[in-house]
Order: C-alpha cells, then sequence, then structure tokens
C-alpha cells in the first residue's frame, strides 16, 4: 500500500508537461480571528506570495506574512486593563493541490516560523497550516483573485502541548508567468 501511495504521488508530480513552469508573485489581506484564546482580539493579516508551479495540480508558494492581533480587554483581580494584540512576522511555505483552470479550488497545507511579540512575549516558534481556496482567473489572464479559508497553529516551543491557534480569511491577487522549455 506503501509502494502504490508512493508511486501515485509520482506519476502526479510528472504529470502534464514538463516543460511548462509558472513562477508568480502575489499579494493577500484579510482577517485573522484567534480560536479559544482570551489574551488576544480580532486583527488583520496581510503578506506576499510566490507561487511555483511545479505541475498543473501542484504548486509550492513560499510566502511572507505580517498579523497584528486586537488589543483585549481583560479583568483580572477585579481590576480591568488592556492588553495589546500579538504582533506576528511568518514565513514559510504551503502545497498546494489545484483542480480547475479558469475557476479553481485548490485544499492546500504547510508549515513556517512565527516570531510573535508584545510587552512580556517574544517567541519563535513553528506554524502549521492548512485550508482551502477558491481562485478566478477571468479570460485565461495571468492575473488570479483568490478567497481562502486557513486553519493556522502556532506551537508553543516550551510545552509542545499547548498552541495558539487562528481562523484567518484572506483574500489575495496573483500574477504569474509562464515559463516553457520549447
Amino acid at each position: 500500500m506503501k509502494r502504490l501511495a508512493t508511486c501515485m504521488f509520482v506519476l502526479a508530480l510528472t504529470a502534464g508537461p514538463a516543460s511548462a513552469v509558472t513562477l508568480g508573485v502575489g499579494a493577500f489581506g484579510g482577517m485573522s480571528i484567534p480560536i479559544v484564546q482570551d489574551d488576544n482580539g480580532q486583527g488583520q493579516t496581510y503578506g506576499i506570495r510566490i507561487p511555483v508551479g511545479l505541475t498543473p495540480i501542484f504548486t509550492l508558494e513560499p510566502y511572507g506574512s505580517m498579523t497584528q492581533g486586537g488589543d483585549k480587554e481583560e479583568t483580572i483581580n477585579g481590576i480591568g486593563l488592556t492588553r495589546s494584540g500579538i504582533e506576528m512576522q511568518s514565513y514559510g511555505a504551503n502545497l498546494l493541490l489545484t483542480f480547475g483552470t479558469g475557476f479553481q479550488m485548490f485544499p492546500f497545507a504547510g508549515i513556517g516560523m512565527t516570531t510573535s511579540e508584545r510587552a512580556g512575549l517574544d517567541q519563535s516558534s513553528v506554524q502549521y497550516n492548512f485550508g482551502i481556496g477558491l481562485g478566478f482567473a477571468p479570460f485565461a489572464l495571468p492575473l488570479s483573485i483568490d478567497i481562502r479559508g486557513e486553519y493556522a497553529s502556532v506551537t508553543d516551543e516550551d510545552n509542545s502541548s499547548t498552541a495558539r491557534n487562528y481562523g484567518n480569511v484572506i483574500l489575495g491577487a496573483t500574477y504569474k508567468f509562464r515559463f516553457s522549455g520549447e
């Protein structure tokens, strides 16, 4: 069974014209919503992507992003206070499995590194991403627009059983260059 899965993966990677490679540059922005966190509010996220079309269905997408969590009101021992939102800088790569041409659907998963900062917090951690996106490239133009729903989990290096989790809703635009070996 393991050999069959490996063979199918290799065949999928080599499917389609080997000479057509795409390289793109894109920008994105959206909302970042903390999941089960009392100390960080809803904020915004934005960044850049550099998608590399490995085959017609697989795209490797290095990214860099910035997320600014919203301030959060808390009451500790009867005293109200406002905590600053967590600022995060992330970089990593996602692997997209793309279905369709003009209108696309693409599940994705990825890994990266995140630096989280605010007063009393300065931590670098591993981040895991997965989600699904819908893309639209009108009239076979090299410009595409996509919307994604993403779940991001930033691990806590001091305690590997805990993590900060976020749901992100992201709108992006990408311009793709096509290179052929002909």
